[in-house]
Formats: C-alpha cells, structure tokens, sequence
C-alpha cells in the first residue's frame, strides 16, 4: 500500500487551490500556506492592491476544474460567471458619430466566460474547507526551504507575534514529501529553487502600465434581472483600441464594469503631471471616445489618482522542478501579460497535466516490486519540466504579441480578413481541421506550441494561396513583389493588399454581412 504524502502548497489564489483539491482526492494530507489573510475575507488587501480583478476563463481552465474529482465544482463556478462571445470594439468616424463593431471570438458560437477573481478563489476555498484532509495557514510567509531536507520556515503574522519594531516574528519548521508552488509572479518558491537547480530565468517588464477603472450599473435598470443593470453589452469583451495603448472593459455579475488603461509609461507620466487631472476627460475622449459617457469625468480623475498604476511582467524559467521534492505551477512558473486571457487558464492547466504526469509514474511505480514514491514524482516531475517548458514559452510569447491585436490589429483589414477566411474554412471544410489561433487557444485543450505551429502553416498555406490567386488574376510580377514585401513587413498588409484587390473595404463588409 502507498504511504500517505504530506503535500504542501505555497499560495492559495486559484492555481493554488486548485492543485490543494487536486492533491487532495488523491488522499495525500495537504496544507495551504498563504502569505495574506483568508482570501475570502474582504478586508484582505490584494496583492497588487486593486479593488477587483476580473478574469477570462476558458476550456483550458473548465477542463482542468472538470478532472478534479469535484462533481458539483463547474456548475459551482459557472454560476458567477457571465459570458462573453466576442469582443465590441468602440470608435469614432470621420463625421463624428461614435460606433460600436463586434467581432465574435468564435463562428461556431462559443465563449469565454467573465469571472471575479475573488468569486472564483471564494468558490474553490470553500471547497477545499469541507476536505478534512485539508489545513489552511493564512498569513504565514515562506523564508526559507531545504530541498534536500523537506523543510520549510514561515514566519507567522497573527495575535503572538505583531510585527512590532523591534520585535522578531515568530517563525515556524515544518517537514513535507512535496511542496508545490503557486505564489504568483514573484514566487518565494522560486526564488529558494533557484538555490537547487540550475535554472534558467528571463524577466521582462513591457513598456507599459496599467490602472484600473469602474463603469457603475444603471441607476434606473429596466427591471430587476441583471441584464438590464448593464449599461452597455455584458456578453463582450469591450474594446477602445488607440494602436499605441488601449483601453478595456469586463463585465461583472453586479452590473459593473471593470476597466483597464493600458499605456506606454509616457503617456501616464503626460496624465500625471497635472494634479488636478483636467486633461484625463480630454485624453479618454480624443483617444476612447464614448468612454465619459459611462464614466464620468470626475470619476475617471479620481480613478486615476487613487489607483495604482502597475507595471506588466513576463517571466520565462526553467526546470520547473527539483528532485522529488518541489515545483512550479502558474504565475510562479512563467507569469505573462494578460492580453490573451490565458495566464489562470495556463495555470489552471499545469495542475491538470502535472497530476495527470505524477499519476502515470505513480502507476508504474505500483507495478514494480519495490514502490519507491519519491524516485517516482522525481522522474515524473523530468517528464513535467521537459514537456511543459515549451507550452508555457509559447503562450507566453502568443501573451506579448496579442496586445498588438487587441490595441491595433482588430481595426486591420487583413487581420479581419485572414479571421473570416480561415473561418469560413472552419465551416465549410472541417476536414483540414481548420481554426483561427484564438479558437486553438481559448476552445481547445492541444497544446500551446502545436497551436502556434498550426497557425504558423496555415498562415504559410494563405500566403501561398493568395500569391496563387494574385498570379491568376493579375498576372503582374509587382503583385508578388508586393506580397513578398508584405510577408516581410506586416505594417505593410492592409497597404499591400488594397493595391492588390482594390476595394477591399467593401469586400470585407460583403463577407462580414454573409457570414
């Protein structure tokens, strides 16, 4: 019989609780150690210090809640969610009227769905709290870890030791066969694997910040269903691209909005240096028109001063792992930018596929004579690294270049193109097993790196098709010299291929209508 594991788990976000639940209907013992108070309070202060983070989840993150042994978790979720099946993308035209275009995620249908993170974190705590084979360790802080030894020092915030100037906080050992470590970009975990293993590290701060804002429910709704609380569409994900920055909103199961500024730093320096903040309306209407009309003026002055304006870090490592003894998941393993919704989904889906790897070895280790665990998980957590390396690179890459689509790219004309077409492939000849990259990423399971090959033959096998059609019917060699140029320089599609099918603002409304 397999001796009982003591599973240890740094972090109590999502991914947190998500790997607790997964260890423990597995029958190990698991406790949760959290540098904050309980999650599920609300005078707990966020880590980045911002009143409500919304969330995208999609099939990645559904699926990995679906393989965790709790029935009643999905619907539990679902409940507090609300759907999103494309984005609203918000302008103004040349005549001054202000526009709203949506563009569907999906021509099959399907959404991702809007979550509060709080909401969420609440609903796996809960039920993780029910588990009797489950402790929870709020406000304890990992300084320290013998990997070699299975030991862990916290120091402990509570009612015996204040933190008082002058006075030690009281510091805890305990002993663990596995510790697991989900706390977040600037991982405490990591920082003390670095010691072990020899691993890799990238860090990068984009040039870019980001504040958070509010649009505040109706005051006089229709009725009383939510619906009619919202006061532009709940089911987008809405838009005001300005090609250099962006600004967005996500909706919330109060009727609320929650709103992002996206912004090169010069730009917030430019909104900072007056205090009182007179040009912050001017800005949001020259470059997000329509947004003063759901957020007041003064409201969005004094958003801007209030909140903070935090950097986005991505972050690159590897292994994952040492020995037998610990490893990475989520943010703590490759934090990303958030503009593709996938960095809790990704996170979510490390839990599924380290479980489903440390099952498989576990497996095999039963079938020997003599069950060794540890040299077990040790070979298990190799397969781990070596596989999900390359995944995590990848959407962490797919992260960086989908903020160019979301502030830019969705007002492109190829962009909008290449999207139709490969729909309509999709459709009408689902047999090449064709897809746009975002329907792989945010409807599927495949993984990360077979995603990004995918789309990168399929764009080849455009490319190719349109030089063949251009040759048929124009017969011109400065067409091909214009599509080679247009490969080579992207900011040169949209001029490439108006010289080369003539009006393609009215092919494109043609397709756009006849989907």
């Amino acid at each position: 019989m397999v001796k009982k594991q003591k599973i240890v788990v740094i972090g109590a976000g999502p991914v947190g609780s998500l790997a607790a639940l997964y260890a423990a209907s597995r029958g190990n013992d698991v406790e949760i150690y959290e540098l904050r108070g309980d999650l599920r309070d609300p005078s707990t202060t966020p880590l980045n210090f911002t009143k409500s983070i919304n969330l995208a989840l999609s099939e990645r993150g559904l699926n990995a809640m679906r393989h965790a042994g709790q029935p009643k978790l999905i619907d539990h979720v679902k409940a507090a969610t609300i759907p999103m099946r494309g984005r609203m993308i918000h302008g103004k035209k040349p005549n001054g009227q202000l526009y709203e275009e949506a563009q569907d995620y999906d021509i099959h249908g399907r959404a991702i769905l809007a979550i509060d993170r709080g909401g969420l974190n609440k609903r796996l705590l809960d039920i993780l709290e029910e588990m009797p084979n489950v402790t929870f360790f709020f406000n304890h802080k990992l300084t320290g870890a013998d990997f070699n030894k299975n030991k862990a020092w916290f120091e402990v915030k509570d009612g015996t030791s204040s933190g008082e100037k002058g006075q030690r906080a009281r510091e805890i050992e305990i002993d663990f066969d596995f510790m697991i470590g989900a706390d977040g970009a600037h991982s405490a975990v990591r920082y003390h694997l670095m010691k072990y293993t020899r691993m890799d590290y990238e860090q990068q701060y984009i040039d870019t910040l980001w504040c958070e804002f509010q649009i505040q429910p109706k005051e006089n709704p229709e009725d009383d269903s939510l619906m009619s609380k919202f006061r532009i569409s709940p089911n987008h994900l809405h838009i005001w691209p300005g090609k250099k920055f962006m600004f967005i909103a996500i909706p919330s199961d109060d009727g609320t909005f929650t709103c992002t500024l996206f912004a090169p730093a010069e730009f917030y320096t430019f909104l900072e240096s007056d205090p009182s903040g007179a040009h912050i309306p001017d800005f949001f209407d020259t470059y997000f028109p329509g947004v003063t009309d759901l957020i007041p003026p003064a409201q969005l002055i004094s958003s801007f001063h209030s909140n903070p304006h935090l950097p986005l870090i991505s972050i690159k490592c590897k292994p994952y792992h040492y020995s037998s003894s610990a490893v990475i998941v989520g943010d703590a393993a490759h934090a990303m930018v958030p503009f593709y919704g996938q960095g809790m989904n990704a996170g979510l889906e490390d839990v599924r596929i380290l479980f489903d790897i440390l099952d498989k070895h576990a497996r095999m280790d039963e079938e020997t004579v003599d069950h060794d665990p540890a040299s077990a998980r040790e070979r298990a957590l190799d397969e781990y690294s070596r596989v999900r390396v390359q995944d995590a690179h990848a959407i962490n890459d797919l992260a960086l270049q989908n903020y160019v689509e979301m502030r830019a790219s969705v007002l492109s004309l190829s962009y909008r193109f290449r999207k139709w077409l490969e729909e309509q492939l999709s459709v009408w000849l689902p047999g090449l097993g064709w897809q746009t990259k975002y329907s792989r990423v945010s409807f599927g399971n495949e993984r990360y790196s077979e995603v990004v090959r995918k789309s990168e033959h399929q764009g080849r096998v455009l490319m190719r098709a349109l030089t063949g059609l251009l040759f048929g019917a124009l017969g011109g060699p400065l067409v091909a010299v214009g599509v080679v140029m247009a490969v080579r320089y992207r900011r040169a599609v949209d001029v490439g291929l108006r010289a080369a099918m003539g009006n393609v603002d009215s092919m494109v409304e043609y397709m756009t209508m006849n989907r």
